[in-house]
């Protein structure tokens, strides 16, 4: 999505420094870790500047809250001071390039073979080298396979090679008719479906379903019961991927949070070729390396933010960020995109904690008005923290215009617009949360809250950092905030208060989607609930047809990476709210980020 995989950013913002680092695949330099127990770090204290008593009083109190009882990241700055691994030599970083360049020509000549295989052959290798994050290295050779593919005829084959025809077909945008699973559909609404490998292949195939396409509700209401019945009696890997597509089906799942797991598992599987299986292990500690590279350059952007700041809001979330906008897109290529997205969300989450928690409303109309003039000489009457902020953001931005050439400058133009977009609404929730006003209609909710779920700003900022495939015309087309960044916006709101509502009635908040839901059919708690899960699935069908939509001109990149963002919302707001309560990543950061395959 990039034209190459080195960007510079300047480590030291304003004036502060004008240090730089390349982002190139090879090792930054190493210092000695700090600590290596990866303990919460205590905040330091905060001050805003002196001003009346009483002000000064209510400021320090300010300091001192933790309204939604929020844990500080357990990282610190780890990938700042990260020692060095054994893969992170200059000797073996260029063996292992020259190796993966070796295996691409060997695994480029099995791809070419697989037309000789069978259907079912040639479906799972693409869908390994997929979950394996090796598709990006062969985007060529697996749209020649797809087109192919595409022209099947698949009247003969069984319930798992259709059901995975058409999740992989329907992946890669091909509006292919579900009407290939009738012949597998009973009278009584059950599937002809023999095995829990056939149930699970047409329950993940069925998630790329549109209105109206009835058979496919059939079939995720048919295996999921199925797969839910079938599943304590299963073992290995095949319950593990069960359990996992039950909390998030597979179209909806991010595949390089999932790599290092698949990886190994691949590793054990009776069809797995080695050489596929050595060049997952390779790539995937060259990619690591270069995510090292990327967090030492945020972590430091982020610290010297910290050294001066003055912000009592601002959650210490840039490791947890960054795994976020990963999931955005994972491609070595893409490293200023990765880094601008991990500013923006973290200047985002700032925003978001002064609306939410710690401004007054008179505080929050000036903070809007300031960012509205997006000028901070005008800054006056508020604590010295949120004339900081001010500051911050924009000196960010204007790091951000810095890493962009003189023809692409124009994009900062719609990312300031966002980002007053986004405060306005934020401000509006404030007005509506002082006034304890719920709104009358879930869609009156809506036109507010989706906006304040901040993905519009991260659609379009998802575009600054890429390549020449993102046009001005582009960036006009997310202004008009179409229907597939509508859903975007839709789908994570819902996902937000379904995880969220019991904490945030801990403390006065702005009405939920469920809130509302209760006001307008006027029902109790839990079956709004359920009717939020519900509208939050149609959204994905929307969504999935704005995907399958064959008159979209735009570039499937870009679509794709509105999709990936979409994901990345399924994962963090699975279970719980991964974000606020981000030592449930811990796992997933260390797996990505720390621990390396060892390579014999």
């Amino acid at each position: 999505m990039q034209s190459g995989a080195i960007t510079t950013f300047s480590h030291g913002l304003g004036t502060r420094g004008n240090r730089s680092c390349s982002l190139v695949a090879r090792p930054a330099e190493r210092r000695p870790c700090l600590s290596t127990s990866w303990q919460p770090r205590r905040p330091a204290a905060l001050q805003c500047r002196q001003v009346s008593a009483e002000r000064q009083y209510e400021a320090d109190d300010r300091l001192n809250r933790n309204p939604c009882d929020f844990y500080a990241s357990v990282w610190g700055d780890f990938f700042l001071h990260r020692p060095g691994s054994a893969a992170s030599s200059q000797q073996q970083q260029t063996w292992m390039t020259e190796r993966v360049e070796e295996l691409k020509k060997e695994v480029t000549k099995l791809i070419a073979v697989s037309a000789t295989c069978s259907l079912l052959e040639r479906l799972n290798f693409i869908c390994t080298l997929e979950r394996l994050c090796l598709d990006y290295l062969f985007e060529t050779e697996i749209d020649v396979a797809l087109v192919q593919i595409h022209s099947a005829n698949i009247n003969d084959y069984d319930l798992h090679t259709v059901s995975l025809w058409f999740y992989l077909l329907r992946k890669h945008g091909y509006n292919v008719s579900p009407d290939v699973f009738e012949k597998f559909l009973n009278n009584d609404g059950t599937f002809v479906a023999k095995t829990p490998r056939e149930l699970l292949s047409l329950y993940n195939a069925a998630h790329f379903s549109t209105h109206g396409e009835i058979i496919l509700d059939k079939a995720i209401c048919f295996t999921k019961r199925s797969l839910k019945l079938k599943l304590p009696y299963l073992v290995g890997s095949l319950a593990r991927e069960i359990q996992c597509a039950l909390e998030i089906p597979l179209p909806r799942r991010v595949a390089i949070y999932e790599a290092k797991i698949y990886i190994s598992t691949y590793e054990e599987d009776q069809t797995m070729n080695e050489m596929v299986l050595e060049l997952a292990k390779l790539n995937f500690n060259l990619m690591q390396l270069q995510y090292q590279q990327e967090l030492e350059i945020t972590t430091r952007w982020w610290t010297d933010l910290q050294i001066h700041s003055k912000l009592p809001f601002a959650r210490d979330r840039l490791v947890e960020c960054y795994l976020w906008m990963l999931g955005v897109y994972y491609e070595p290529s893409c490293s200023r995109g990765r880094i601008i997205l991990t500013f923006v969300i973290n200047i985002a989450a700032i925003l978001d904690d002064i609306y939410d928690s710690f401004g007054t409303p008179e505080e929050c109309e000036l903070f809007t008005q300031w960012i509205e003039s997006w000028d901070p000489k005008a800054a006056h009457d508020l604590p010295e923290c949120m004339e900081y902020a001010i500051g911050r953001i924009m000196e960010t931005y204007e790091t951000i215009d810095n890493e962009l050439p003189q023809k692409d400058k124009y994009r900062m133009t719609y990312l300031r617009n966002f980002t007053v977009d986004l405060v306005k609404n934020y401000n509006k929730e404030v007005k509506m949360r002082e006034e304890s006003y719920v709104p009358k209609s879930i869609e009156e909710h809506l036109q507010i809250s989706a906006r304040t779920s901040a993905c519009h700003l991260l659609a379009c900022t998802s575009l600054v950092g890429m390549d020449d495939v993102a046009t001005k015309d582009s960036f006009d087309w997310v202004s008009t905030m179409p229907e597939i960044v509508q859903r975007l916006c839709i789908i994570i709101r819902l996902l937000d208060d379904i995880m969220t509502y019991e904490r945030e009635q801990m403390t006065p908040h702005v009405a939920s989607t469920i809130d509302s839901y209760m006001k307008q059919y006027n029902v109790p708690i839990q079956t709004a609930r359920e009717k939020i899960r519900e509208l939050k699935e149609e959204s994905w069908k929307d969504f999935n047809a704005q995907w399958l939509e064959p008159d979209n001109d735009q570039p499937r990149k870009l679509l794709k990476v509105i999709f990936n963002l979409t994901r990345t919302m399924e994962f963090m707001y699975n279970k719980d709210d991964n974000f606020t309560y981000c030592r449930n990543l811990k796992d997933t950061i260390q797996s990505l980020f720390v621990e390396t395959f060892e390579i014999v």
